[in-house]
C-alpha cells in the first residue's frame, strides 16, 4: 500500500471514529518503552553478530553500565576489521561489520496505535541501520523469512541524542509491499 493511501486510510479511520463519538481514540497512546537497559537479564534478550561469522576480524559486545546517578544504559561496542582470517572458507573481501539484534520471543509487539520509535543513543558520527522485522504473513514462493524494514540512523559525536523514526520512513526490500 503506498504512503498516500495508507495517510488517505488513517484520516478515513480516525474520520470514523469522530462520527461515532469516541473521541478517546483519537488521543495519541501513552510512551511506550519496547527495550530498556535496566538490568543485566537484558543482555539475554539480544544477539551479537559480526562477521566473523564469516571469517572477518570485526568484535562486538554488549553491557549494561550504571552512571553514578543510578541510571542504566546499554553500551553497544564493536571492532571493525577489514581484514579476514587467513585461509577462510568465505570468499569476502573488507567485510567489517558488527551489530545486535533482539532474539525472537513469543507474541508480538503490537504498534498499531504509534507512528513513531524513538531511540536515546550516544554515538561516534557515524551512520547506522535501524532495522525492524515484521512476520511474513505473505506466502509467496523464496519468500520464507520475515519481511524487514530499515532506516538510516546518523548519531552524532558525543552527545546523548534522541532519534525518531516515524514507522512509514521505514523501507522494504521486499517488491511486493
Amino acid at each position: 500500500m503506498s504512503r498516500l493511501r495508507k495517510l488517505f486510510q488513517a484520516s478515513v479511520d480516525a474520520t470514523k471514529r469522530v462520527i461515532s463519538g469516541n473521541l478517546d481514540d483519537l488521543m495519541p497512546p501513552p510512551e511506550r518503552y519496547i527495550f530498556s537497559f535496566n538490568s543485566k537479564q537484558e543482555l539475554s534478550k539480544w544477539h551479537l553478530y559480526s562477521d566473523s561469522e564469516f571469517g572477518g576480524l570485526s568484535s562486538a559486545s554488549l553491557q549494561i553500565t550504571e552512571s553514578e546517578n543510578g541510571v542504566t544504559s546499554g553500551i553497544f561496542s564493536g571492532n571493525l576489521s577489514l581484514d579476514v582470517t587467513e585461509g577462510s572458507k568465505w570468499n569476502i573481501r573488507r567485510g567489517g561489520f558488527c551489530g545486535m539484534r533482539s532474539k525472537k520471543f513469543d507474541g508480538f509487539i503490537d504498534l498499531d496505535s504509534y507512528d513513531t520509535i524513538a531511540m536515546k543513543l550516544k554515538g561516534d558520527g557515524r551512520c547506522y541501520i535501524s532495522t525492524i522485522y515484521t512476520e511474513n504473513w505473505v506466502n509467496s514462493p523464496g519468500q520464507m523469512e520475515d519481511n524487514s524494514w530499515q532506516a538510516f540512523v546518523y548519531v552524532p559525536k558525543g552527545n546523548w541524542f534522541i532519534a525518531k523514526f516515524f514507522l512509514l520512513d521505514y523501507i522494504t526490500s521486499y517488491a511486493a509491499m
